[in-house]
């Protein structure tokens, strides 16, 4: 199994990014997903996860801001983020909460204030 994130990049406090997340060698619809962070200094967390049955689950800094979604046509999950603040700066990552795989390389979210 294979994870590929995409989409981050730097944006200005208040911008918006969307991360993807391709995934090979699993069919995303059959399981849970989740999007994890990870900041310098810091422990990696999970940011949001999206059930296999449709349950939403986000972390109460994001609440509000951030989305998480998937399209199964293309095995692929997002992370729609508004509202970015310096504090979401980090690196990004998917995976599959009940099931992990190899974390693959993520994708640096850079906030600037």
């Amino acid at each position: 199994v294979q994870l590929q994130a995409s989409g981050g990049g730097l944006v200005p406090a208040g911008g918006s990014l969307r991360l993807a997340c391709a995934v090979s060698g699993r069919t995303l619809g059959s399981y849970t997903v989740g999007w994890y962070r990870q900041a310098p200094g810091k422990q990696r967390e999970l940011v949001a996860r999206l059930e296999s049955r449709g349950e939403l689950y986000y972390i109460r800094s994001v609440k509000g801001r951030f989305t998480i979604s998937k399209d199964n046509t293309k095995n692929t999950a997002y992370l729609q983020m508004n509202s970015l603040e310096p504090e979401d700066t980090a690196l990004y990552y998917c995976n599959f909460p009940y099931s992990f795989v190899d974390w693959g390389q993520g994708t640096l979210v850079t906030v600037s204030s």
